[in-house]
């Protein structure tokens, strides 16, 4: 029997795929605007491992590490060097290719960059929209959209923090159009000489949380086995995850 440790569940459990035989990793990857720390291949050794033992163990292994190559860092690193987001990016992907070779790490099944997937991003933050778990506001020459906590009855359920608990000691600027201060960005309306892309709401760009959850969705079609994270993305990267994606889901699990 093989157990592994379910952040959610906050024990160790028997693994069950959700298809038997068969089991489906995602492994939030890089922002690629720089070269990466042996701290950073962390994650991708280690279940490099896990994958390994896994088809050991019989199962058929669907494992997909994205490349996060739109980022305020991104588009500050390409003014420094007077080059395209797309130069930039496309060089550090190179330079992680090159690192993660020399490490005897085996290839993944999928490498999404945010940029291939605008248009599915695009469609889930409509569709959260359309059900009331976001809220559209005005942004700097477009509009903004921002994903609503209060709407999602289970928001904290991952890391254990209360939402009322977390807005009593918040430190984040305020920001007056926004319900709650700790609603997050879906879609970022486009800034002068930033890179950005066509929306319902105008030029602009996806927050970081969305671009995850829509890869996921565009490459599995639903919930997947095991997400893969260190314990700094737990909140509020993951916790977000949840609350967009099962949003999402017609039976609210994702």
């Amino acid at each position: 029997m093989l157990k592994i440790y379910n952040t959610l569940g906050k024990k160790l459990e028997e693994f069950k795929p959700i298809q038997p035989g068969q089991v489906s990793i995602y492994m939030c990857g890089p922002t690629v605007y720089g070269l990466l720390h042996v701290g950073n291949f962390r994650g991708p050794v280690f279940f490099n491992f896990v994958r390994n033992w896994l088809e050991h163990l019989g199962y058929h292994v669907n494992y997909t590490l994205n490349f996060t190559d739109v980022d305020d860092k991104i588009i500050k690193k390409a003014k420094e060097e007077s080059k395209s987001t797309h130069e930039i990016t496309e060089h550090y992907i190179e330079e992680y290719k090159i690192d993660f070779k020399s490490l005897g790490l085996r290839k993944h099944d999928h490498n999404p960059k945010v940029t291939e997937f605008m248009p599915q991003i695009v469609s889930m933050i409509s569709e959260l929209v359309e059900k009331k778990k976001a809220y559209i506001t005005e942004g700097a020459s477009s509009q903004d959209v921002n994903f609503s906590i209060s709407d999602f009855k289970d928001y904290g359920k991952l890391s254990g923090r209360k939402p009322d608990e977390l807005q009593a000691g918040v430190r984040i600027e305020v920001n007056e159009k926004k319900k709650s201060p700790l609603d997050f960005a879906l879609w970022k309306s486009a800034k002068d000489g930033e890179i950005s892309w066509p929306s319902p709401w105008g030029a602009g760009r996806p927050g970081w949380h969305i671009e995850c959850s829509a890869m996921i969705k565009a490459v599995y079609g639903g919930p997947i086995d095991i997400h893969t994270g260190g314990l700094d993305l737990m909140f509020p990267h993951h916790e977000n995850e949840i609350a967009q994606s099962e949003s999402c889901a017609a039976d609210g699990k994702f």
